[in-house]
C-alpha cells in the first residue's frame, strides 16, 4: 500500500491493495491524488458526494488487478511469499496459480506452507539478503 517499491526503483509494481497516496469515492469510483489528511466529511472531487476515502483495499473487499496478478504469476519462472500467513484469500491462493518454482520466506511455516516447492525460515531482514547474495552468486 506504500511506495516503497517504486522509491527502491521497481517498474510495474502492480498494487493488489490499494495505494496510501491515493483516495477513492465510494460513491461514484473516482480515484485521485490522496491529500496529506483525509477527514471523514471530506466532498469528492468529482461528484461532490461526501463519501472519500483511502484507495485502500479493506477485509472484506477484493484486491485490485486480481486477473492481471494471476497471470503474472502463472507465467513467473519464481513465486515468492515473504512474510505472510497465507490465511487471507484470495491472495493465500495465488501460490497454486504458480507454474513456476515457488518458495515460501518466512519466520515459521504458513498455514499454506505444504503448497510452497521450498521454504525458508528466520526473519526477512536476515534471509532475503541470504537467499539475495545465493542467487547473484
Amino acid at each position: 500500500v506504500d511506495d516503497l517499491h517504486e522509491r527502491a526503483g521497481a517498474v510495474d509494481v502492480i498494487h493488489m491493495h490499494g495505494q496510501l497516496t491515493r483516495a477513492l469515492c465510494a460513491a461514484c469510483d473516482a480515484r485521485w491524488d490522496a491529500p496529506d489528511e483525509m477527514a471523514v466529511d471530506d466532498l469528492c472531487p468529482t461528484c461532490g458526494a461526501p463519501a472519500t476515502r483511502p484507495d485502500i483495499v479493506w477485509f472484506g473487499e477484493i484486491p485490485y488487478h486480481m486477473d492481471q496478478i494471476a497471470e503474472a504469476v502463472a507465467q513467473a519462472d519464481l513465486f515468492v511469499a515473504i512474510g505472510t500467513s497465507a490465511e487471507v484469500y484470495p491472495a493465500a491462493g495465488l501460490v497454486e496459480l504458480a507454474r513456476g518454482d515457488t518458495l515460501e520466506i518466512n519466520l515459521e511455516p504458513s498455514a499454506r506452507a505444504n503448497a510452497f516447492d521450498a521454504h525458508r525460515f528466520g526473519p526477512a531482514t536476515e534471509v532475503v539478503p541470504a537467499w539475495v547474495d545465493e542467487i547473484i552468486g
